[in-house]
């Protein structure tokens, strides 16, 4: 950081720079940019401002965050080098998999970004590269510096705390202001007014496709009240460059071709035969339809840190497309604005859905969605008070967004609907995530729209052209990738067909949300919820019930009360009732919001009920899986067989039971090797002691724990004879003493009695008397509670 000191030191005072100074900053800009955020190459590894926060090094945060800030020393750098139209090379290596193939391969990607910026090495160079102004350099670094391996530290830094985070939301709010404010000039900045970069000639013919438009951001900021057009239009590439930069960089990872390629059966299998092959042999070379999947689409995971940025830009473009006034520009300018990501981020949520872990932290991936499909809850306007109803209702000057991105709300709810398929539901987090989608789609007037919106496509066909490519030669548009939708079209029809087929391709098929194959995924998951309430109520259940009996101690707690749970862990073993009661309250207001979406009558819920209720096993718990009913009863759906599973208890001698992780091995097997003594020795004592008809044979049958095998009531009339005839008469058990729990109570115990100068002999004898008392009045409850049952 003592560098930070320097270049600050040396900006503030500064207005101008002489010439040869402006050369040696041009010398050492490359050098200073990978010393902040890191090489490409991962040898340096900068200022880790994706770990460095405010609370942790807060001399550090602040030196930064000021050295960084969009009207920083740092800017003004960028800013004076802009002017000079000094240019610096970017491997064409290190961009996204998708852009990289298609630069090697000649074909210009559909993003302006890249335009006229491709250089050949010169002879005798290695790879490509791409010649960008100080501003895109820097945004480059900048952007791909979120996609770089974390620390070891990061996995336990909120993100949003964090100085990368901050900056992403200053640079979006400086490069994409709202609320009637505009770019300021650079003219503000050392050196004086910078010019946007000009076109070149390009070195080399290109392939491209895509229509390139006037660009809506600067239509955009021209319409703001406090400037006029002219420096805007001066101004905003700036704010163009920061879009494209931070789209291509975190989102364009995926190719579209390939993603439309693979959507066939055809390419589906044939993967399916490729990872087969590969499992069973490693050499085994790729076929050439394969090779160009690996070409066009790498193997690229989004971590958590990823996403959470990713929504921050969402919720940022919706704040800066609704700060435009209505009467400023058409209806469907909000999609317009929303196109320059539309493609990119469909692509990136489709991978998102198909490949991200069956755990809660798909809850990060959920919100990023749920944040796009939800433009009006970032609108300045606020509704007027009314009902509550009138409040939530999603307003018709939002069809045209929720037609032309039909697929966002249509395509990705299934998805969705297979992976909370494939989830338990019974813990809280996973419930959660249902409810809010559930919550969010059931919005008064949303699902309507969506339905017209799928009218609108299963209309008639019409004939779209497939996309052409064509030679690029000079560039005569201004525009930016922010208009990716020819101008505006009066057939609403065309545009939603539009928006599939440029997503999907023109063979797509097409799966209506409100059709009978969703309504049957949407009936099936309905069962799951009510399947998952009724497991949670049982779990709470068996959670409450008190067992008398334990063995000796076991008012201490020492003894582990369930070391056979029939119910694997989750959420519920940490949060207790109130994680049941909160599941319940999800899954209730799921199933609530589902029946209003898909208008499921009060008759067909109950049948889901009556066919979960009808066979119980003897401890109460629902046990029968997803099925449906047909001519010969209920029949397993492939959901059913895959929730088909068995519950392992050990069912032997307790005494024998592998040593557990909370135990100590050694002292577990002299216990034993001490007590098996004991009970060789005095067994005939013991079983007349228990055979007793009096006080004292109930008390030794209290303590002396019956030997015998646990889980019976799961267990056939033939495994039950088997265990009756393994089983022995009473012994003694001191397995107990062998577990950390124990050991550590004990210590604890002596440890208060030695505060109140209590011997450990004096506090023995108190332990001992105590337990005594208690063991008594167990025995008298336990007997007591024999002669009612009796």
């Amino acid at each position: 950081m003592l560098m930070i000191f320097s270049v600050c030191s040396f900006f503030k005072p500064a207005q101008s720079f002489p010439c040869t100074l402006s050369q040696e900053l041009h010398t050492i800009f490359p050098w200073l940019v990978e010393s902040i955020f890191g090489s490409l190459d991962g040898v340096l590894v900068g200022w880790n401002l994706r770990c460095l926060q405010g609370r942790v090094n807060p001399m550090e945060y602040s030196i930064a965050m000021e050295f960084l800030d969009p009207g920083g020393p740092m800017m003004k750098l960028v800013y004076k080098l802009q002017a000079e139209d000094y240019k610096f090379d970017f491997p064409v290596s290190y961009l996204p998999g998708p852009v990289k193939a298609s630069i090697q391969e000649r074909v210009l990607p559909d993003s302006p970004l890249y335009h006229n910026k491709v250089q050949f090495p010169a002879t005798g160079g290695l790879g490509l590269n791409l010649a960008l102004n100080p501003f895109e350099y820097y945004m480059f670094f900048f952007a791909l510096n979120l996609l770089f391996q974390p620390l070891p530290g990061a996995l336990h830094i909120r993100t949003s705390d964090c100085a990368y985070f901050i900056l992403v939301d200053r640079y979006l709010s400086w490069f994409l202001p709202t609320e009637g404010s505009v770019l300021p000039p650079l003219s503000s900045s050392p050196g004086g007014p910078s010019p946007s970069p000009a076109p070149r000639t390009p070195a080399i013919p290109f392939a491209s496709y895509g229509l390139h438009h006037t660009s809506l951001l600067k239509r955009h900021v021209s319409h703001q009240t406090s400037v006029n057009a002219d420096p805007a239009s001066h101004e905003i590439w700036r704010s163009e460059t920061l879009l494209q930069v931070f789209v291509e960089m975190w989102l364009h990872h995926y190719s579209l071709e390939m993603y439309q390629k693979m959507q066939s059966p055809h390419a589906k299998l044939e993967v399916l035969h490729y990872r087969l092959s590969v499992s069973s042999a490693l050499h085994s070379p790729a076929q050439p339809s394969l090779q160009a999947l690996h070409a066009y689409q790498e193997s690229f995971t989004p971590t958590e840190e990823h996403v959470l940025v990713v929504r921050l830009l969402l919720k940022h473009l919706h704040a800066f497309s609704n700060s435009l006034k209505p009467e400023q520009v058409s209806p469907s300018a909000h999609s317009h604005v929303q196109g320059c990501a539309q493609q990119k981020l469909y692509l990136f949520l489709q991978h998102c859905f198909g490949h991200w872990p069956l755990d809660a932290s798909f809850r990060a991936v959920l919100e990023m969605w749920l944040s796009y499909l939800q433009p009006w809850r970032y609108a300045p306007e606020k509704p007027a008070p009314s009902s509550d109803c009138q409040a939530r209702c999603v307003s018709e000057r939002w069809a045209p967004f929720v037609q032309e991105n039909l697929l966002m709300y249509t395509k990705l709810f299934v998805g969705f609907l297979s992976r909370a398929l494939r989830t338990d539901l019974v813990s809280p987090k996973n419930a959660l995530m249902v409810f809010r989608v559930a919550k969010v789609f059931a919005q008064p007037n949303l699902a309507e729209m969506i339905q017209k919106g799928e009218q609108l496509f299963l209309e008639p066909e019409l004939v779209i052209p497939h996309r052409q490519h064509r030679l690029f030669t000079a560039p005569t548009f201004t525009g930016s990738f922010l208009s990716s939708w020819p101008p505006a079209v009066t057939d609403t029809s065309f545009r939603v067909k539009s928006h599939v087929y440029s997503l999907e391709g023109q063979d797509c098929k097409y799966t209506p949300m409100f059709g009978p194959e969703v309504r049957t995924l949407v009936l099936r998951l309905a069962q799951l919820i009510t399947q998952a309430k009724q497991t949670a109520k049982s779990i709470s259940d068996q959670c409450g019930e008190s067992t008398p009996g334990h063995p000796f101690l076991s008012w201490l707690g020492f003894c582990s009360t369930d070391t056979n749970g029939s119910y694997p862990a989750n959420d519920l073993d940490e949060m207790g009732q109130d994680s049941v009661r909160k599941t319940d309250e999800y899954l209730e207001k799921a199933l609530e919001y589902l029946c209003q979406m898909f208008r499921l009558s009060e008759a067909q819920l109950a049948q889901l009920t009556l066919a979960l209720g009808t066979t119980q096993d003897e401890n109460g718990k629902k046990q029968l899986p997803d099925c449906i009913v047909g001519e010969d009863g209920l029949i397993l759906t492939p959901l059913g067989r895959y929730q088909v599973r068995f519950d392992i208890e050990y069912q032997g001698d307790l005494e024998l039971q592998p040593i557990r992780s909370y135990e100590i091995a050694s002292l577990v097997r002299m216990l034993f090797r001490l007590s098996s003594a004991i009970n060789c020795r005095f067994a005939g004592q013991m079983a007349a002691l228990c055979s007793r008809a009096d006080f004292l044979g109930s008390f030794c049958r209290y303590h002396l724990t019956e030997p015998g095998v646990t889980g019976r009531h799961l267990l056939s009339p033939v495994a039950r004879e088997s265990a009756a005839s393994r089983a022995r008469g009473p012994r003694l058990s001191l397995r107990f003493l062998g577990s950390y729990r124990t050991l550590l109570s004990l210590l604890l115990a002596f440890f208060v009695a030695s505060l109140f100068c209590i011997g450990p002999l004096p506090c023995a004898l108190l332990l001992m008397l105590g337990y005594l008392l208690y063991a008594v009045a167990m025995t008298l409850l336990t007997e007591r509670s024999k002669l009612h049952q009796l």
